[in-house]
């Protein structure tokens, strides 16, 4: 099967910066994007960031450059850095790959866990 394995969540002051890691393993043809999402309390689930395997990325508008999504495609890794954080960036972030399995012919979503990250002073 495969596996999303997320890292690099936790509490941080604002202004600060963290950068998450998802590294996706497993029986894996090919994967075609792999992004970011985050949900806060209360509020939509939100797309932040992704990135295809063509390298075409796309950001969640009001990020306004904070954040950067970038890759290491020969690790099927997937990084978030994020800059310039602010309370409201608090929220659970989850790691989304649409895959293609091995012997299948179509993608597939596949979901991390999910790691926090807190702002607050």
């Amino acid at each position: 099967q495969v596996q999303l394995e997320e890292s690099g969540g936790g509490l941080v002051q604002p202004g600060g910066s963290l950068r998450l890691s998802c590294a996706a393993s497993g029986r894996i043809r090919s994967i075609y994007s792999m992004g970011w999402y985050r949900q806060a309390p209360g509020k939509q689930r939100e797309l932040v960031a992704l990135i295809t395997s063509a390298g075409s990325t796309n950001y969640l508008d009001s990020l306004k450059g904070r954040f950067t999504i970038s890759r290491d495609a020969a690790k099927n890794t997937v990084f978030l850095k994020m800059d310039s954080l602010n309370p409201e960036d608090t929220a659970a972030y989850l790691c989304e790959a649409l895959i293609t399995p091995t012997g299948a012919f179509k993608n597939i979503p596949y979901w991390g866990q999910g790691t926090q990250v807190t702002v607050s002073s």
